[in-house]
């Protein structure tokens, strides 16, 4: 079942993050997601998120893991690569190149002072250059909103 994105989700995303005392930050495209837990509990806490909403998980790639593999430091980093037909379907019809950029994903990561973060991209801002997508299209806030809400819980507090 698809779900549709409305004010009252919006409200209600809104009230879990406020009330996690979460901070959000944006990178133009990029929004990031402070969490209160360390990068594996907060990407375990996604991924539950991610099955909990009837996503399939592609892939978690360990990047730290893989720079230790050759000898390499990176704080600990992590990425989740989900999708739902449901959402991305859509897109890939408008246009097949869509499917570059989708699954979604999102990085978790530690920064040099310890603090965890998630990250995405606005798929609003991802899917912009190709010419079948358009901006008013309903996947995109349906995609949106699902990465909201994906991170919001994986971020909060108990």
């Amino acid at each position: 079942m698809e779900r549709e994105i409305t004010m009252r989700n919006i409200l209600a995303m809104a009230a879990v993050v406020a009330s996690a005392g979460m901070a959000l930050a944006g990178d133009g495209d990029i929004v990031k997601v402070q969490s209160g837990h360390d990068v594996p509990t907060t990407m375990d806490r996604l991924e539950a998120a991610v099955t909990g909403a009837g996503a399939t998980v592609a892939a978690r790639i360990d990047h730290a893991a893989a720079a230790q593999s050759v000898d390499m430091t990176l704080e600990p980093s992590q990425v989740l690569i989900f999708g739902n037909p449901k959402l991305g379907t859509p897109a890939m019809q408008d246009d097949a190149v869509a499917g570059l950029y989708l699954p979604l994903k999102v990085l978790v990561y530690a920064d040099a002072g310890g603090q965890t973060w998630l990250a995405y991209e606005q798929p609003a801002a991802m899917l912009d250059a190709l010419e079948g997508v358009s901006d008013d299209a309903a996947y995109l806030t349906n995609m949106a909103g699902a990465l909201g809400n994906l991170t919001a819980k994986a971020a909060a507090a108990e």
